[in-house]
């Protein structure tokens, strides 16, 4: 029996190993789990939901306008950002492997309304964002909540999105940070699209149609 024991113990550390490697691997390439740290994209997702953001779709399909995505602060608009409720050193390790999800406390979640070559405007005379000349109605924007706290007339460049919260009212978004690059975001600081929320049990499911 004793001789057995070593070769079990291997056994056990390659299992875990590869488990480990295999999840380190999917959440680099494929999905990421994330955990929404503030109000702004209410009543789509609520503070402290837990979501997964699908990176591979992104890299396939693009970012295209009402799609709701996670990105890395593209220059100060958190300040020193949201705290971290899994910044212990444990807390670290399981973000890296992906047991845990994942926000540095400066990647922000919101949703696209112009992707490059548009033209992003507030707003018309109901209120709405107009893209390219046209009014756009927005069911997902919370009730109560307007668009037009700051106007805005801007051209979105290639290789770039202009985003906001679905809480307009409680959103610090690309229509308040329009001395940084007019308020864009870089695609390359983009994590991935939301695809699901799955906490808590309640509220799981897509977010989009």
């Amino acid at each position: 029996m004793s001789g057995k024991k070593p070769s079990l113990i291997r056994e056990f550390v390659t299992v875990v190993g590869t488990a480990l490697v295999l999840s380190v691997l999917v959440r680099t390439f494929l999905i990421q789990a994330f955990y929404v740290p503030s109000e702004s994209m209410e009543n789509t997702l609520l503070k402290n939901d837990r979501i997964i953001v699908s990176k591979i779709s992104t890299k396939i399909t693009g970012i295209h306008r009402g799609n709701v995505i996670v990105f890395h602060d593209p220059g100060q608009w958190l300040g020193d950002g949201f705290p971290n409720p899994y910044d212990t050193p444990v807390g670290r390790v399981l973000q890296f492997v992906g047991i845990v999800p994942s926000n540095s406390g400066n990647d922000l979640v919101k949703r696209v309304v112009g992707v490059g070559g548009d033209k992003i405007k507030c707003c018309d005379a109901q209120g709405r964002i107009e893209v390219n000349g046209t009014g756009v109605d927005e069911p997902y924007i919370k009730s109560g909540s307007p668009t037009d706290q700051i106007t805005f007339d801007v051209l979105v460049p290639e290789g770039y999105v202009f985003v906001m919260g679905d809480n307009r009212g409680n959103s610090e978004d690309s229509r308040f940070h329009l001395e940084l690059n007019n308020g864009m975001v870089p695609i390359k600081d983009v994590v991935g699209r939301v695809s699901v929320k799955v906490w808590p049990l309640s509220r799981m499911g897509g977010i989009e149609n």
